[in-house]
Parts: C-alpha cells; sequence; structure tokens
C-alpha cells in the first residue's frame, strides 16, 4: 500500500524515536500511517473527507 507514494510527516515532529507523529500519503486518496510503523496498516480516506477534516481543524 505505501509502495511508490509520498510521505509527509507533520513539521511538529521532531525525528525521535519518542515522537509520536502520523504520517500522510494524498493522491487519489488520503492515507494515514503512524510514522514507527511505516510498513503496518494505514487508515484510508477519500480526497473529499481529507479536505474535510483538514478544512475543519484549519
Amino acid at each position: 500500500m505505501s509502495r511508490e507514494r509520498t510521505w509527509r510527516k507533520s513539521s511538529y515532529s521532531n525525528d525521535t524515536i519518542e515522537s509520536a507523529c502520523v504520517e500522510v500519503s494524498v493522491a487519489h486518496d488520503a492515507l494515514v500511517r503512524d510514522s514507527k510503523a511505516a510498513g503496518g496498516a494505514a487508515l484510508v480516506f477519500s480526497i473529499q473527507a481529507w479536505r474535510a477534516f483538514v478544512v475543519s481543524v484549519a
């Protein structure tokens, strides 16, 4: 699922092993995963749902 996708981590992440961050990859859908378990499962959202989420937290 994570092949050939660009993943972005929060700019608030300090890249330490203790940091708790998520990464997002937006293409034809939006995938969200735990940055400490990059090979694990990802949540899948439609682009419309992801945009609505981003607007609601901005």
